[in-house]
């Protein structure tokens, strides 16, 4: 069992694990040996809400039948690897299941528009200071 947030625990027996062939440099001993892991878990199991931001936060990694599926191959050591894996799901589900901040509306102050209509009238009075002058301006 892990324990990812509080309220959120990960089975271990919900994960499975693949190796396979990492790519890359490496020799001949990378074409002999499967380092790679491929972690696969069923995140349906997870709360409604947190399942939704996971949705956004996984993008490529969530299948639709919602499987979150994480290839590492970043170590040469298989169980590095997969420690590695384990340790970017947790990392993840712990992101989504914090509730994103309520967006308070608020409006410009005074001084802020007063500073915007004076940047406005710099602008204007630049441009037409750039303009031909004519003989009806003598």
């Amino acid at each position: 069992m892990i324990q990812v947030t509080s309220h959120i625990t990960i089975h271990a027996n919900d994960i499975s694990f693949d190796f396979v062939r990492a790519s890359g440099p490496g020799g001949q001993h990378v074409n002999k040996v499967a380092t790679a892991v491929q972690l696969r878990y069923h995140a349906k199991g997870l709360p409604p809400d947190v399942y939704k931001r996971l949705k956004s936060l996984a993008g490529k990694r969530l299948t639709t039948s919602g499987e979150v599926i994480i290839h590492a191959s970043r170590f040469k050591s298989r169980e590095r690897n997969r420690q590695d894996a384990l340790d970017r799901l947790v990392d993840l589900i712990r992101k989504a299941s914090q509730k994103p901040k309520q967006r308070r509306k608020t409006r410009p102050t005074l001084a802020s528009k007063k500073r915007t209509l004076a940047a406005k009238q710099h602008r204007s009075h630049l441009k037409r200071t750039r303009q031909r002058v004519t003989n009806s301006d003598y």
